[in-house]
C-alpha cells in the first residue's frame, strides 16, 4: 500500500459537515470513506463507493477533483485539500478485483430490459438494473464496450485495462454484452419490444463531429477529434499538428498527438485562456507535455500548407470579431478540428414516437423518460458532451425511473 494514500488518509479532518460531499456531483460519502479506510475495513469502504458509483475507479482517474470534491475540501483554502482521487482509487481497485473474483447471486426477478450503448451512462445502468434483478442485455455498436471511455479518452489518462475490469464486472452480474450491434440498423427498437425487453435505455453518446464549415475542411490533412481519438495509431499527421478547440477534447487529443512522436503541437483557441472550458490541471499538463497555446485567434481557412488565422476580440457582448490586416497563415502539416460533437440519429430516424430537440439530442424529462412509452435516455445524447461523474448522477435517477416502470407493468 502506498505510504502517500495513508498519510492523505490521516489528513482527513472527518469533518462534521463535509463540504467535499456538498462538491461531489453523486454525493460520495467521503468522510465515510476516508474512516472505514483509515480502520482497515477496506471491503466496506469500496462497497459504499461501487454502491453509489458504479464508475468510481473511472472516476478517480478522469474527474475534475479540484473543482469538486477536492476543490471543496476546507484544507485547501490556506493550503493542501485531500487528495481524495487517489484514495478513491486504491479503495475502488480492491473492491473491483473482489468482484471479478466473486461469483454474484442475485434474485432475478424475470424480466429483461435492453441497454443501447456502453458510455458512462450504459454501464451504470446495466449494474443498478442488474443488481435489481433485471436481465439485462448491453448492445454495443463497437466491439468493447466503454463507448467514450474506450474511444474518447486517451490511455494515459484512463487505463483500457480498468475497462476490461468493469466487463468481468458486469459480466458477475448477468450482464450479458452483444457487440457490433448497432439499434436502428438490421434491429430496431420495436424488434427489442417484440422480444420482450420491458423498457429500454439509449446512452449511444455523441460521436458526430461537429464541423466549422470552412473553406479546405475536406482536405485530406484536415481531421476530427473524436475520430481521431477513436483509434491515433492509424493517423500519420506528420510533425507539425494544428489543434482548433478549448474543451478537455481538445487537450486530449494535443496530448495524445504529442505522445505519437509530433514534436510541434499549438492549440489555437478563439477566445482568451480565461475561457477554456477544458479541466485546469489538464491544461497545465498540456503545457508540460510542451503544447503551444495561441489565444484569441480564429480559424478562416483550412489550406494544404496549414491554417489561415486572424487576431479576433469580444465586443460589450460577448461576440467574438476579427481584427482587420491580422489574417496570416499557421503553418501546420495537419490540422485536427476539435469544437464538440453530437448525436447520430439513426436509432430515431428508425423509431417512431422519439422526440429530438433542436440540437439533435434526445427529449426526456427529468428521470429521462423520453416521448415514447418504455423508452429512456441519459448521458452524453440527452445533455451533450458532460463529464463522467454527471453522466452517473442522471443515469442513477433514470435507473429508478426504470426500474419503477417496469415494476408497474406487472
Amino acid at each position: 500500500m502506498s505510504n502517500h494514500v495513508i498519510e492523505e488518509a490521516k489528513r482527513c479532518l472527518q469533518c462534521k459537515n463535509p463540504r467535499c460531499t456538498e462538491g461531489c456531483p453523486v454525493r460520495t460519502d467521503i468522510r465515510g470513506t476516508i474512516a472505514l479506510f483509515r480502520e482497515s475495513r477496506l471491503e466496506e469502504a469500496g462497497e459504499k463507493l461501487f454502491e453509489n458509483n458504479p464508475l468510481s475507479l473511472v472516476c478517480s482517474y478522469v474527474c475534475p477533483q479540484e473543482s469538486q470534491c477536492e476543490g471543496h475540501c476546507v484544507l485547501g483554502i490556506k493550503g493542501n485539500p485531500v487528495q481524495f482521487s487517489i484514495i478513491e482509487n486504491y479503495v475502488s481497485d480492491y473492491y473491483l478485483g473482489l468482484i471479478g473474483e466473486r461469483k454474484i447471486n442475485i434474485e432475478k426477478n424475470g424480466m429483461k430490459a435492453a441497454v443501447i450503448g456502453s458510455g458512462p451512462a450504459g454501464i451504470t445502468i446495466a449494474i443498478i438494473l442488474a443488481r435489481k434483478g433485471y436481465d439485462i442485455t448491453i448492445f454495443e455498436g463497437n466491439d468493447k464496450i466503454g463507448g467514450v471511455l474506450r474511444y474518447g479518452i486517451p490511455e494515459f489518462r484512463l487505463p483500457k485495462s480498468v475497462l476490461d475490469r468493469l466487463v468481468i464486472a458486469l459480466k458477475g452480474y448477468g450482464v450479458k454484452i452483444r457487440p457490433n450491434t448497432r439499434i436502428g440498423m438490421n434491429l430496431t427498437v420495436d424488434d427489442l419490444f417484440r422480444d420482450g425487453y420491458r423498457s429500454i435505455f439509449i446512452g449511444t453518446g455523441v460521436w458526430r463531429p461537429y464541423r466549422l464549415s470552412l473553406p479546405g475542411e475536406s482536405y485530406g490533412n484536415v481531421h476530427y477529434a473524436i475520430d481521431y481519438l477513436h483509434n491515433p495509431d492509424v493517423y500519420e499527421l506528420g510533425d507539425r499538428v494544428i489543434v482548433v478547440g478549448g474543451g478537455n477534447t481538445a487537450i486530449d487529443v494535443a496530448r495524445t498527438v504529442v505522445r505519437h512522436g509530433c514534436h510541434d503541437v499549438t492549440l489555437v483557441f478563439n477566445r482568451g485562456e480565461e475561457k477554456l472550458t477544458a479541466s485546469r490541471k489538464e491544461v497545465e499538463f498540456a503545457k508540460v507535455d510542451g503544447v503551444k497555446f495561441l489565444f484569441n485567434k480564429d480559424t478562416k481557412r483550412f489550406t494544404e500548407n496549414g491554417i489561415v488565422i486572424y487576431d479576433c476580440a469580444e465586443n460589450e457582448n460577448g461576440e467574438l470579431y476579427d481584427i482587420e490586416g491580422t489574417e496570416a497563415l499557421l503553418p501546420s502539416d495537419s490540422t485536427i478540428v476539435a469544437v464538440g460533437q453530437g448525436p447520430f440519429s439513426v436509432i430515431v430516424r428508425s423509431t417512431s414516437g422519439i422526440d429530438v430537440n433542436s440540437r439533435g439530442l434526445v427529449a426526456v424529462d427529468e428521470s429521462g423518460r423520453t416521448t415514447r412509452d418504455g423508452v429512456f435516455a441519459s448521458g452524453d445524447v440527452v445533455t451533450g458532451a458532460k463529464t463522467v461523474v454527471e453522466a452517473v448522477k442522471v443515469s442513477k435517477r433514470v435507473a429508478e425511473a426504470m426500474d419503477e416502470y417496469m415494476r408497474g407493468l406487472k
